[in-house]
């Protein structure tokens, strides 16, 4: 059981489930990344066709790559749509403050949109959250655009994609089919995202949030997913080879037709 964890750095992604990229230092993953943002603006742009993007907040690494070669290439976002996977909520059920440090909106804000030429940038309408108060939002807006081009993202690890949780109860068929939604997030959620983001500090982390369902990640033409950290050599090959099931959710990425995992060098590493 569980066979997959002892595959070795040199044979991840032979007879894979699903096309496993492995580069360098997580600068090349970050590069990759920004890279599929920029071509496929460009690409829409020149043949007068929109772009929507699933945007995370988990890796973060390609923006300032991103913004660095829109703001030097003079490359025009007016019609793009970028749609975040989720966002952090209140006990209450309410969006945290853009202030707040944790806040996804705030670091969009910091670290995108105000770093890009306001001559570039999209309507703030096209910039978009799931709201805890209209999360059908969110689909009404991929319907009305004619689909998502390509859907961003990381792997938690228990395999969650944004904040699409692990639920045993469900087939995967039933899980690919989750709506955008509010959930309360797992324990190992918050522990884990304590660690990266807030120094351990488990109880200051929000116990809610709202999140982009699988059915609208699932939904797009690409999905790209980009790992780098210690415990993603785990991930990464339950990803690639495990079982489909909603035990694992990334795992349900095996069965789309252009899906692909980047993984620097550090992930790729032999779990044990």
């Amino acid at each position: 059981m569980y066979e997959y964890f002892h595959i070795s750095a040199q044979d991840l992604g032979k007879d894979a489930k699903v096309p496993v990229l492995k580069l360098g230092d997580s600068g090349e993953v970050f590069y990759e990344i920004a890279m599929e943002m920029i071509n496929t603006i460009k690409a829409n742009n020149a043949a007068g066709k929109h772009t929507v993007f699933i945007c995370p907040v988990g890796p973060v690494g390609q923006y300032p790559i991103f913004v660095r070669l829109v703001n030097r290439d003079r490359i025009s976002l007016k019609n793009c749509w970028f749609i975040n996977m989720d966002e952090y909520l209140t006990d209450e059920g309410e969006w945290v403050d853009k202030s707040h440090p944790l806040s996804f909106r705030g670091f969009m804000d910091r670290t995108v949109y105000t770093k890009i030429d306001p001559e570039l940038l999209m309507p703030e309408e096209q910039r978009i959250f799931p709201d805890p108060h209209d999360p059908e939002h969110i689909q009404r807006v991929i319907d009305e655009l004619g689909g998502v081009d390509v859907t961003f993202g990381g792997i938690g690890i228990n395999g969650h994609l944004a904040f699409n949780e692990p639920q045993d109860e469900l087939t995967a068929d039933e899980f690919a089919q989750l709506p955008t939604r509010v959930l309360t997030i797992s324990r190992e959620t918050r522990t884990t995202n304590a660690i990266g983001d807030y120094n351990g500090a488990i109880d200051a982390m929000p116990r809610k949030c709202v999140t982009i369902g699988m059915k609208q990640i699932l939904s797009a033409k690409k999905i790209r997913l980009g790992v780098f950290r210690d415990w993603h050599r785990a991930v990464v090959r339950q990803t690639a080879y495990g079982e489909v099931s909603a035990h694992f959710p990334a795992t349900l990425i095996q069965r789309h037709p252009d899906a692909m995992v980047i993984a620097n060098a550090n992930a790729a590493q032999q779990p044990f």
